[in-house]
């Protein structure tokens, strides 16, 4: 990772790419540095996520609420105000929201064991 000067984002001047879920969609809004990615990500209503995830993450619910299933059957609801985080490969999980949310989430090489 390399510094990063203070930095504003515009979140609504950062385009949405849209990402098919297994059932409903999300959209993310995305920027990009040297080991670290932070975006705004919703789901829509019905969204059940197509994969397993193993990438760490810091996840901070700002609206709504959805719950994050392990692999191991483990499911945590996470609602408005509310964040977890986990390291690279220490979790296969996936995502589902019955009524949509929105979420922001940091990655990077910062999460790697």
């Amino acid at each position: 990772m390399t510094n990063i000067p203070f930095t504003k984002i515009n979140w609504d001047a950062i385009a949405k790419t849209e990402h098919a879920g297994e059932t409903g969609v999300s959209f993310w809004q995305t920027i990009q540095f040297e080991g670290l990615r932070v975006r705004i990500v919703e789901y829509s209503a019905g969204y059940f996520a197509d994969h397993w995830c193993r990438k760490g993450h810091l996840v901070h619910c700002l609206q709504g609420e959805f719950v994050t299933e392990q692999q191991s059957g483990e499911t945590f609801t996470l609602s408005e105000g509310m964040t977890y985080l986990v390291s690279d490969d220490l979790s296969a999980h996936r995502s589902i929201s019955e009524n949509g949310v929105k979420l922001l989430i940091v990655d990077g090489d910062f999460l790697k064991i």
